[in-house]
């Protein structure tokens, strides 16, 4: 560790520089050689070095919903080039460069605060060593050394054997039960970031391998912190798990204002906006305005969540509009004045045996009970009265011939029976 923080000496005069001007502000409140005088100063380091990295850390958060959304289509490449490895490299490129994706941007924060870290490890061993650093002198290192943060020097260690501990005023009980203390609350806040990050912000409609990879780092980031914890003086253990502080609250705001389509904090999130609009009528804030913007832009394109919105929306007579706002919809409108159409209604089904009759008899089931249909049954009646009254000796074979086509034999003549059936 000693060798790599030495590669970053360059770095170590700026970096001792800005902890000197904390500590002259601290050290008027509570002390020059206070362990809150120089912890705070340690604290006011990270706050600026994060701040500096929001950038970058914005940066971070577009590239690593970019590769969510890139994961089916990087599998499919896979799968099709398995036996390709520089075609399918190629490929790759191709779909960062299309999708404006640079894998790397998810490392850019850690990356670009590495040197501080190391840097601030360096000015920690130096004045743990009794060397003067950067800036600071004589004076300021041994004000630094008699600093202690719940009966812990700040640069003593995990590790340290007892006769150094005793060198910087402390036993090696507090020592090690701040540092275990330190070590547990880093691992925890890592752990937490991670599994919000896994549980509440990740695109449940997608299931990859970055998901899985992604899971797999929940567990292993926190084991290496508690490892490489045991190295680090008592001052980078307060950078680290301030760090870990800062990161893991910034997150948990990103997570509640810009959640990732799709995820289990979009549907909390729009159902914030859906109360929030059914109290008050309309989208305040101009980021949820932007949010509702963005939903009405995708269209057919919406995933299940902003569907579910949508409905919602308009359950309370309201429509999205293009820039975000939202109005009573026409539907609404029309149902509020009492002017709706009525619904209509679908014909109930008539039972089988009507059917069936209506099939066999088409006239008596059109007009059964119309007016018309009776009177012409009444005129049907009376001229085949008038028309039976001349023909009486017909009268027999008349019904006898509509009796034969009522049991559904043949009109006409009928073949004599045989004269073994009489």
């Amino acid at each position: 560790m000693d060798t790599i923080a030495s590669l970053f000496s360059f770095i170590t005069t700026p970096v001792s520089w800005v902890i000197v001007q904390f500590h002259k502000l601290y050290g008027a409140l509570f002390g020059d050689d206070t362990g809150w005088a120089w912890g705070l100063s340690i604290v006011s380091l990270v706050v600026l070095i994060r701040i500096c990295l929001i950038p970058l850390f914005v940066k971070q958060i577009k590239s690593t919903r970019n590769m969510q959304v890139l994961q089916p289509k990087m599998k499919a490449i896979q799968e099709r080039y398995k036996n390709d490895k520089q075609r399918q490299s190629e490929e790759m490129m191709k779909l960062y460069k299309e999708t404006g994706t640079n894998p790397l941007s998810s490392c850019l924060p850690i990356l670009a605060q590495s040197p501080f870290f190391f840097a601030l490890y360096h000015v920690l061993s130096s004045i743990a060593s009794g060397k003067t650093i950067g800036v600071i002198d004589q004076p300021l290192l041994d004000s630094a050394r008699q600093a202690h943060i719940f009966g812990a020097p700040l640069a003593a260690k995990f590790m340290d054997s007892e006769e150094k501990v005793a060198a910087l005023g402390a036993s090696l009980t507090d020592v090690r039960v701040v540092t275990a203390i330190m070590i547990v609350m880093m691992s925890a806040s890592q752990f937490f970031t991670q599994r919000q990050l896994m549980t509440k912000n990740v695109d449940l409609t997608v299931k990859t391998p970055y998901m899985q990879q992604q899971k797999m780092l929940m567990y292993i980031f926190p084991v290496i912190f508690a490892v490489m914890g045991i190295n680090f003086p008592v001052g980078v253990l307060v950078y680290w798990l301030t760090t870990n502080v800062w990161t893991m609250g910034q997150q948990m705001y990103v997570i509640n204002q810009n959640p990732t389509p799709g995820s289990k904090a979009q549907d909390q999130y729009l159902g914030r906006v859906l109360k929030s609009v059914t109290s008050h009528g309309q989208v305040r804030g101009r980021t949820r305005r932007n949010t509702v913007k963005a939903i009405v832009a995708k269209g057919p394109d919406r995933n299940d969540i902003e569907r579910k919105f949508i409905t919602g929306l308009g359950k309370l007579g309201l429509a999205a509009q293009d820039d975000g706002t939202v109005a009573k919809s026409e539907a609404a409108v029309l149902e509020a004045e009492g002017g709706a159409a009525p619904k209509r209604q679908q014909p109930k089904r008539q039972p089988k045996a009507k059917r069936h009759t209506a099939a066999t008899h088409p006239g008596t089931a059109k007009g059964s009970g119309s007016p018309a249909s009776e009177s012409k049954t009444s005129l049907e009646k009376q001229d085949a009265s008038q028309d039976d009254k001349p023909k009486a000796a017909g009268k027999s074979a008349a019904s006898g011939s509509s009796r034969q086509a009522k049991s559904g034999q043949r009109k006409g003549p009928q073949r004599p029976k045989h004269p073994s059936k009489k």
